[in-house]
């Protein structure tokens, strides 16, 4: 993962070099002032192509993955994550899915929610995360920035 761009006001931009970004002109995360919004993630290989085909816990352990090394690079920390939101395919299992985000949270549960959906955009997606976190004040890369 790209370190962050710093952008008007102190926003910090993080692109991880993801096709889609370009395309869809989104980042995979940004954050402004102490929040940090980390864009829907899916377990995607570079050329694209879904990973773990048909293993519900594998994608989502790839994609909390994905999400934490976003908050990361904007100073954020596992314990900053304040929500998450779980998409899944309708084929998707559901407890597999809960498993890897009990695992990755620990002792630190965000506030979260979990849906099933239509599907995902792609062949072989079946989970898809999203997330924001609260970094306080005099933490991280953009501390002291100003952020109007």
């Amino acid at each position: 993962m790209s370190g962050p761009a710093v952008t008007s006001a102190g926003t910090q931009r993080l692109r991880d070099g993801t096709g889609w970004q370009d395309v869809g002109g989104y980042s995979r995360a940004v954050r402004r002032g102490p929040l940090v919004a980390v864009s829907g993630t899916t377990a995607h290989g570079p050329d694209g192509a879904a990973l773990f085909p048909g293993d519900t816990y594998g994608q989502a352990r790839h994609c909390l993955g994905v999400v934490l090394a976003a908050v990361e690079a904007l100073g954020g920390t596992r314990e900053d994550v304040v929500r998450t939101r779980v998409l899944l395919a309708p084929d998707a299992d559901w407890e597999a899915a809960t498993r890897a985000h009990g695992e990755v949270f620990g002792a630190a549960p965000p506030a979260n929610s979990t849906y099933y959906v239509a599907g995902l955009v792609g062949d072989g997606f079946l989970v898809e995360v999203e997330a924001e976190a609260y970094v306080g004040p005099g933490t991280g890369p953009a501390a002291g920035t100003a952020s109007g």
